[in-house]
């Protein structure tokens, strides 16, 4: 069966995005993108960089990883704002929103309802395993059915900002079993964890 895979940056104090939401990659952005990080992406992940970067690169590697990207409505707006409305084309690209109506693009798939139905319908489907790229509130949203997180750890912290999960997501402590890890020279690291079981709290009373 196919994996839910949250591939996300994050920083050292475990946020995805300033408070504002913008691209934190952008020209006014605070996220580094050293030669390495970027190295490794195109080697491992080349599916991951989006369609402008991988023309710019000259990249036409399909990827090993994932045939499927999702993602919510404030961060596919990202895109929007710059012009580009399938930042994924080489992917199957799903949006979630109640409220962005009419896909934009024709090869955008905008997806109205329960998420986490749409995600066990997906996940029974054959290819490669799905991509959530994000926001913070789909992740919370789709806590629950994450089963590996690739965490690419920024060494940066900025002490307020959209979390990894919203408070979308239902209190529900896991535990993860780190699987791989890469170590670049610029400080970051790319951790790739797997779902192990969930965590029993018991609470004791007199």
């Amino acid at each position: 069966m196919r994996k839910l895979v949250y591939f996300i940056a994050s920083t050292l104090d475990g946020f995805i995005a300033g408070p504002d939401g913008a691209d934190p990659t952008g020209p006014d952005g605070f996220w580094p993108i050293p030669e390495d990080y970027i190295g490794h992406l195109i080697a491992e992940y080349p599916e991951t960089l989006p369609g402008p970067a991988r023309a710019a690169l000259s990249i036409s590697a399909a990827g090993t990883h994932f045939d499927t990207v999702l993602e919510g409505r404030r961060s596919y707006e990202i895109g929007l704002k710059a012009g580009v409305t399938d930042a994924y084309p080489h992917l199957r690209h799903i949006v979630f929103s109640r409220t962005l109506g009419e896909s934009p693009d024709p090869a955008v798939e905008v997806v109205a309802d329960d998420p986490v139905a749409r995600v066990r319908e997906l996940k029974q489907e054959e290819g490669k395993d799905i991509w959530l790229v994000g926001g913070g509130e789909l992740a919370g949203a789709l806590y629950s059915e994450i089963d590996t997180m690739i965490v690419k750890l920024s060494p940066v912290t900025i002490g307020a900002g959209i979390p990894l999960f919203s408070d979308k997501a239902t209190f529900n402590p896991l535990s993860w079993a780190l699987t791989d890890h890469k170590v670049l020279d610029s400080g970051a690291m790319f951790l790739t964890y797997d779902c192990a079981t969930t965590i029993v709290t018991l609470s004791v009373t007199d």
